[in-house]
């Protein structure tokens, strides 16, 4: 058997071998892929399997207890810089030794030991307090295991370890990913600033423009969105139990907590939040769920866009010989990236604005649902970057279709009227919008028609009249190609 692939007996087939009724043999060979899709409840945990592997490193739960494990080991050693009980732990030597062992060997098997430790006291932070101690005892360094997790609440730990992480996600998966994004819209802005095509605006073919133009406007957005993320403060507490000091004050009433912790947060690149209850209150968690929220808004509105444009053949797809497009109709390509993209960050969106209403809220200086809700943060990065994933791919399958935009402007010469009545307006014609309507609205406008209705102008100067009469549809677009050549530049 490939080792990939497991045989799975569920009790159903258990009994039926049981009683004779099937053999060992005929039960299917599924691969732990395979295997994992077919039962998970999550799709990010199944068909879409490869973001987990990007953000496990963060938002799993042996992430979350290897972070928790990363503060309780972090703030001891930084203690013995303060406390005269640690003074002869105050060395680099011993703080290197702790970090590396109890730290950076961090495994699989001291995740199974904390879990173990968790199913008899039923509290995920007091079993990393003892986990840590254990460690500490192994080491010989006895002596400081009554100083972990000193003068510390649960939220101390956990808001900092959530921090972290969210710091990490962001820097290492997130915020790479969404500049991908930009890169590749950057690089169709490029190709086609010059592109002609028809606008549609409230549905009806409008002043024209161009594709690179059109993708330039997303670029932008996307962008701010971005730079507003990034512009977020990270912030953590550490505090006690309702953010008062009261029992390090009261076990070391001389020593400036305020600086010690402050100096403690700085050093894991956050930013110290100096008044809080026992939580720290999500308020910057709150920001990071809104700007992925209007990332995510951005990107949809970017997807439906381009949906349109396909469906209008604007832009073709490629075909690839091996997919079905349809289950019964044998000639379609259907823009499935663009779509999955779409609902993938509607998805994103549901979850981050539920998650940025509940962690605005806390009763009175704590309840526990906080807790529970943060664990989801890690879903709505999921959706999101399978969003950005699914957008890009998309690139890879269409390009402009330059003939189809060249013929539908071709025959558009209404959409000047615009440009002469404006021209008109100049000469001081206070009825050229109502006289260019009479003109255009509800008419078929060939060439011929508007060079003679052109003509007709005597009030123009001979220069206005032939930079008119020069002007075609697909030229009409302004300084559109400019813009996207100016704006569509990476930073």
């Amino acid at each position: 058997m490939n080792q990939k692939n497991l045989i799975v007996i569920d009790q159903s087939m258990l009994r039926r071998i049981l009683e004779g009724n099937l053999e060992l043999s005929d039960v299917p060979q599924i691969s732990i892929q395979d295997w994992m899709q077919a039962y998970a409840l999550c799709p990010l945990d199944g068909r879409y399997l490869q973001i987990q592997e990007e953000l496990k490193p963060y938002f799993s739960d042996f992430a979350l207890t290897k972070y928790r494990v990363c503060v309780e080991v972090l703030f001891l050693t930084h203690l013995t810089n303060y406390l005269k009980e640690l003074e002869r732990f105050d060395d680099p030597e011993t703080r290197t030794q702790i970090i590396n062992e109890v730290l950076w060997k961090f495994d699989e098997k001291d995740y199974c030991r904390i879990k173990e430790i968790e199913k008899v006291n039923h509290h995920d932070v007091k079993s990393v307090e003892i986990f840590v101690a254990e460690k500490l005892t192994q080491m010989g360094l006895k002596e400081l295991v009554s100083f972990v997790h000193f003068g510390c609440t649960s939220e101390d730990i956990n808001n900092l370890a959530y921090a972290m992480m969210l710091k990490d996600a962001l820097s290492d998966c997130w915020i790479p990913k969404a500049q991908k994004l930009i890169h590749k819209l950057s690089k169709m802005a490029q190709k086609d600033a010059e592109t002609a095509m028809p606008a549609h605006t409230h549905g009806q073919k409008a002043t024209p423009t161009t594709f690179g133009k059109e993708i330039t406007v997303f670029i932008c957005r996307l962008r701010e969105s971005l730079k507003r993320l990034q512009e977020i403060e990270i912030k953590g507490k550490l505090n006690g139990a309702t953010g008062n000091y009261a029992a390090m004050m009261v076990a070391y009433p001389d020593m400036p907590w305020e600086t010690i912790t402050s100096d403690f947060v700085d050093s894991l690149d956050l930013v110290f939040n100096p008044v809080t209850t026992q939580i720290e209150g999500h308020d910057y968690i709150c920001r990071i769920l809104d700007e992925i929220r209007h990332f995510n808004n951005v990107l949809y509105d970017f997807d439906w866009d381009m949906w349109s444009y396909i469906s209008r053949d604007y832009v073709k797809q490629i075909v690839v010989k091996t997919e079905v497009g349809s289950s019964t109709m044998p000639q379609k390509v259907n823009p499935i990236q663009f779509e999955n993209s779409a609902s993938n960050a509607e998805t994103s969106n549901w979850l981050a604005m539920g998650l940025s209403n509940k962690l605005s809220t806390s009763r009175m200086q704590r309840d526990l649902s906080d807790s529970s809700a943060k664990r989801n943060l890690g879903v709505v990065f999921g959706y999101s970057l399978l969003a950005i994933d699914s957008a890009i791919k998309a690139f890879k399958r269409g390009e402009v279709n330059e003939q189809k935009l060249e013929e539908e402007l071709t025959g558009e010469w209404n959409v000047l009227g615009e440009a002469v009545q404006t021209v008109l307006r100049k000469y001081g014609v206070t009825e050229a919008y109502e006289q260019l309507k009479a003109f255009t609205r509800g008419k078929h406008i060939t060439k011929e028609v508007m060079h003679n209705f052109i003509q007709s102008l005597d009030m123009l100067s001979d220069e206005d009249k032939e930079r008119l009469l020069a002007l075609t549809p697909e030229m009409y677009t302004g300084l559109a190609s400019t813009i996207a050549k100016v704006y569509c530049e990476e930073n």
